[in-house]
């Protein structure tokens, strides 16, 4: 991107630091003055919380090492009203912050479960790691993952790995891990075996309370945290997120932006992408760009994207590297065992890099393989 004279002045909020928001602030601000509102201190690797659940110390990043360096104002409060006539945001802290332009990064979360009675006390998501890593430790007993898709998968390897005196099991609706190849889907099975883990495939659970265990992981679905816009009128598609054109800019107020997860988005390459840390940060990476466009007169470029691979880990010594096409349909080949474990800690680990990059040297961080 191109700084831009008349852009001195304007003011861009961006709301949600995870991996599109946080990326789309670094990006903004050597060109526009940049607030960020979020209501933690702190960077979470949402990519690792499967890992704090079975022991990781800790997956966050304290936010003011990684906009230190940088000119980004933090405020650190949770928004509670975007008035979109006065192109305003109201937050809980007290500030109502004005902008010329909004971008909505707020994420997503596990779907909730419809939990019988008795069945709260026993069960964990994995935004809830650090309790249910406390709940591992005062006991053992029978646990069961909820949910056969890639996150759910890594849960169940990473909590019979570091957990072994609990009996770890995973149910899901359909076959384990249907993004991947077959080949990559026969090692997932071997691998979990290997850990001791019970694999029920084709067993659809709606209630906690139907599963004979101490302890549910629920890990089935994740919805977008678009509350906030659907309150504010901001158009969305049916499964809530919000509805945009190809630049990344909301189908019903063209001063509103959205990237990550809380964002429906097509390419002509991949089609509709999915929620994942692959997607958030090339989209962070755009509506930087679209938005800085915008303001300077000029029409913002649509987003290009497409897939290169899945990356799975099944534990710390294993996992599975499969090349993808564009569309993200799985290709042959495939990578597992420590070579993949590997290429994923290194792919994990350069996120948070590229991001301390995009934040000492907004200017180069376009140039940065992954990071647009």
């Amino acid at each position: 991107m191109k700084s831009h004279e008349n852009l001195t002045g304007k003011h861009v909020v961006v709301v949600g630091a995870g991996y599109a928001g946080l990326h789309a602030a670094l990006r903004l601000v050597p060109h526009v003055r940049v607030t960020l509102i979020a209501p933690d201190g702190h960077f979470t690797e949402r990519v690792r919380l499967h890992e704090r659940a079975a022991g990781r110390p800790d997956v966050t990043h304290p936010l003011r090492e990684l906009l230190g360096p940088a000119r980004v104002t933090h405020v650190a409060a949770r928004v509670t009203r975007i008035d979109t006539g006065a192109a305003r945001v109201h937050t809980d802290a007290g500030p109502v912050i004005g902008y010329d332009r909004l971008v909505c990064a707020l994420g997503s979360r596990t779907a909730e479960a419809t939990a019988a009675e008795g069945a709260a006390g026993r069960l964990y998501t994995a935004e809830s790691a650090p309790e249910l890593r406390k709940r591992l430790l005062g006991g053992a007993g029978a646990l069961t993952v909820v949910g056969g898709g890639l996150t759910g998968v890594e849960l169940a390897a990473e909590l019979a790995e570091f957990h072994s005196g609990w009996q770890v099991g995973l149910v899901t609706g359909g076959e384990i891990a249907p993004s991947v190849s077959a080949k990559g889907r026969a090692h997932v099975r071997s691998a979990l075996r290997e850990r001791g883990v019970r694999i029920e495939e084709g067993r659809r659970v709606t209630d906690p309370g139907d599963l004979d265990a101490e302890v549910v992981v629920w890990s089935a679905a994740l919805v977008p945290h678009t509350e906030l816009a659907v309150a504010a009128g901001i158009a969305v598609e049916e499964d809530g997120r919000i509805a945009v054109d190809s630049a990344l800019r909301s189908v019903s107020h063209p001063d509103v932006y959205a990237a990550g997860d809380a964002a429906s988005v097509r390419t002509p390459a991949a089609g509709r992408l999915r929620m994942a840390c692959a997607t958030a940060l090339p989209l962070g990476a755009h509506v930087a760009t679209a938005v800085v466009r915008d303001l300077s007169g000029r029409e913002p470029e649509p987003v290009s994207f497409g897939y290169l691979l899945q990356c799975v880990s099944l534990g710390r010594h294993d996992g599975i590297v499969q090349p993808v096409r564009a569309d993200d349909t799985p290709r042959g080949a495939v990578l597992t065992g420590r070579p993949a474990a590997l290429v994923k800690e290194r792919i994990v680990r350069s996120t948070v890099w590229a991001l301390r990059t995009a934040a000492r040297h907004p200017r180069l961080a376009g140039h940065v393989p992954g990071m647009g």
